[in-house]
């Protein structure tokens, strides 16, 4: 078995003898004796799997409703999750959590009791349920519902029972530090290598790796953050050009927000360079050596370098999640929203023009990474946000092995995850300014570009969900961390700074009490073997595999920039720079904020719209093979139906039909209602249903 033995223990609450049981309000709820569980219900409970630390707080027998069909089982709350157990369903030992029936504490963003017709209590921590519950609506944050209805027949206890289990755990869950995440050890797979499905790029033997498969030869690993003494924010290992010495990054990544300095995200093929970084820290004092350091990092070998400002034309923090918090409110089964006012509402959400601005921007920076043989650096203050979610999609747009089920699993290990992305913080809901969904942004736009051009991606939508949902299950410190030095520390995983996973990522070294920890790329602690198969899109062009078409060499007219070039790229189009550093004698544009750059006329062409928007001496150049330029203008950018109105089962049908899968899937649920309407008879009676005379001969 995959998690040994189970520290299952019981926490019922306590309960006290009271003969005047009834149904009149809470407290005669609270003073009522629960009934004791048959063996039978205590055996399902436990059939539950409980995680190592796990306590079943409560249960209660349950009918799962709004969905066909409805399904009796048990609903149950532990210190974790909330999860439904149907009569008859047996959870596997190889999947020890249900992507379907669970939902960790964390997720619940919003929950709901319900008695007779009208009376309606939203629960939040520290609420006390006023009424014995008929039914229980539990709404994730990840869109999900869940709806329970409770029957009558001396169960009313315990629904008031596990109702109460889930406030209190809720809220003790928001107060307590998010889940360490499951480890190797306690995990005891016995049958598997230890091996990740995906490098999580721990190691200087996974960067050194993955630069190979780049064919980044003019770059090589730096170890000057092994200690995490550079920035904390920043991976132990990352690329910096071969001619910067260690002692030379240490000193510019000084001159940078948080430490953070250019380095490598993604060598075109062709030659282009396509950097990321962290804003100039103007405050600073840098020496000349310092200066000529910098600039050739940004350069990288290049003559040609154009510098991105990735927040500009683009929405704030703050205006994500407010649209994020529009579109989960508008979703809600319940919404207030008229049906012929829903459309101008998802509108007002603005949701939908944060994916076209994604979109266009990354758009046009897919056009100057393959318009000349350059550096293209990608500049946020921070650098660990809009830099991570464009350099995400320009390496979609330009590079076949991304868009297979690998590549984007690698894509966002090592632009997010290892990249320091914070996603407790963006993600934990936990009332500060600084939340923004970025991350889910970034899925929302991998969809759209999945919906435009479905033969291109190995992956289905439902991997997208399954990513989608991921970042709610603190079961993997993955997503549950805002820096690799965090997640590192809590997993145990640099007690000294040695380097711990060796090659073969098999066993820590014998007298290590290292714990490997699980990642979210484990999917089967989650997904059965059948959910993992709709993964794959089966829509998929083999001959759109990675070497097939993309040559790894310089077309001819790839040519480099002129001599010492400089751009800014900004509103669209590329302005002339005179220098790179700020700190030089006559200050650059970009030693000011960004809102006081000079702002050419705003166009509404992209740059592909403008013959790539080059000057007229370098000439025009044709589109290159394989570039995606995704349509990003009304109707292009569609709703997510499939993830956003899941909790809304009735507007499903028909929302991913235009794809292989999605017809799959329509034919599946047709076929699934045919079972169900047609009546079973024999062939005789069918024969007589059919026959001419009988059908006449019923209806004299």
């Amino acid at each position: 078995m995959w998690w040994g033995s189970r520290g299952q223990s019981f926490n019922i609450f306590p309960q006290k003898e009271d003969p005047e049981m009834g149904l009149s309000g809470p407290k005669s709820v609270q003073g009522s004796r629960m009934l004791e569980p048959s063996r039978r219900q205590l055996g399902s409970c436990l059939a539950s799997g409980c995680l190592p630390g796990e306590q079943i707080l409560a249960w209660a027998p349950g009918l799962r409703k709004g969905r066909e069909p409805e399904l009796p089982g048990t609903l149950i709350c532990t210190n974790f999750r909330v999860t439904f157990q149907p009569c008859g369903w047996q959870r596997s030992q190889d999947t020890p959590l249900s992507s379907e029936y669970d939902f960790a504490l964390v997720n619940i963003g919003r929950l709901e009791a319900v008695s007779g017709l009208s009376r309606v209590q939203l629960l939040r921590p520290g609420s006390q349920l006023k009424f014995i519950p008929e039914e229980i609506l539990i709404h994730g944050r990840d869109f999900r519902l869940l709806r329970v209805g409770f029957e009558a027949r001396g169960l009313e206890p315990q629904a008031f029972q596990v109702t109460m289990a889930i406030v209190q755990a809720r809220a003790q869950s928001s107060e307590t530090q998010p889940s360490g995440g499951i480890t190797l050890s306690k995990a005891g797979k016995a049958s598997s290598s230890g091996k990740p499905p995906i490098p999580l790029l721990e190691t200087l033997e996974d960067w050194e790796t993955e630069r190979k498969k780049q064919g980044a030869r003019g770059w090589r690993v730096s170890t000057v953050n092994e200690r995490f003494d550079v920035a904390t924010s920043l991976s132990r290992y990352f690329w910096v050009p071969n001619r910067i010495l260690d002692s030379e990054v240490r000193r510019t990544f000084a001159h940078f927000h948080q430490g953070r300095g250019p380095r490598l995200s993604w060598h075109h093929p062709w030659g282009s360079d396509l950097l990321r970084s962290g804003g100039f820290y103007t405050a600073s004092d840098p020496n000349k050596e310092d200066i000529r350091a910098v600039e050739s990092m940004l350069q990288a070998g290049h003559s040609d370098v154009v510098l991105v400002d990735t927040t500009d034309e683009m929405p704030s923090l703050a205006d994500i999640q407010l649209a994020h918090l529009k579109l989960r409110a508008l979703c809600l089964p319940d919404s207030s929203v008229a049906e012929d006012k829903w459309l101008s509402a998802l509108e007002g959400t603005r949701w939908l023009d944060y994916v076209r601005s994604c979109l266009r921007k990354a758009s046009d920076i897919s056009v100057l990474v393959t318009s000349r043989v350059r550096s293209v650096v990608l500049q946020e203050r921070g650098d660990r946000d809009f830099n991570g979610l464009l350099s995400s999609l320009v390496q979609l747009l330009l590079a076949p092995e991304a868009r297979t089920l690998f590549g984007i699993q690698s894509l966002v290990q090592r632009e997010w995850v290892a990249a320091g992305h914070p996603f407790l913080t963006r993600l934990g809901e936990t009332g500060t300014s600084e939340e923004a969904p970025v991350f889910l942004l970034f899925l929302d736009c991998v969809w759209q570009l999945l919906q435009q051009f479905p033969a291109e991606f190995e992956f289905s939508e439902f991997f997208l969900l399954a990513l989608h949902d991921s970042v709610r299950v603190p079961d993997t410190l993955t997503f549950m961390r805002n820096t690799p030095w965090e997640r590192g520390k809590r997993s145990g995983q640099f007690n000294s700074y040695t380097q711990v996973y060796t090659s073969g990522y098999s066993q820590p070294p014998a007298g290590n009490s290292v714990n490997l920890q699980l990642s979210v790329w484990d999917w089967d602690l989650r997904y059965s073997n059948e959910q993992m198969l709709q993964f794959h899109n089966p829509g998929y062009d083999p001959e759109h595999c990675p070497n097939s078409w993309l040559p790894r060499q310089q077309p001819s007219y790839m040519v480099p920039g002129p001599p010492s070039s400089v751009w800014l790229f900004s509103r669209g189009a590329l302005t002339p720079l005179n220098q790179l550093c700020p700190w030089q004698d006559s200050p650059s544009l970009l030693a000011v904020p960004s809102r006081w750059l000079p702002r050419p006329a705003v166009s509404s062409e992209s740059l592909a719209d403008q013959e790539w928007g080059l000057p007229s001496h370098w000439g025009t150049c044709p589109l290159p093979p394989g570039l995606l330029l995704p349509g990003y203008l009304g109707p292009q950018i569609r709703l997510w139906r499939r993830c956003y109105l899941r909790g809304r089962p009735e507007v499903q049908m028909g929302c991913s039909a235009l794809t292989i899968t999605g017809l799959q899937d329509e034919l599946s649920y047709l076929q699934e209602l045919l079972r169900k309407w047609t009546p079973r008879i024999s062939p005789e009676d069918q024969y007589k249903k059919r026959d001419t005379n009988t059908i006449l001969s019923q209806t004299r």
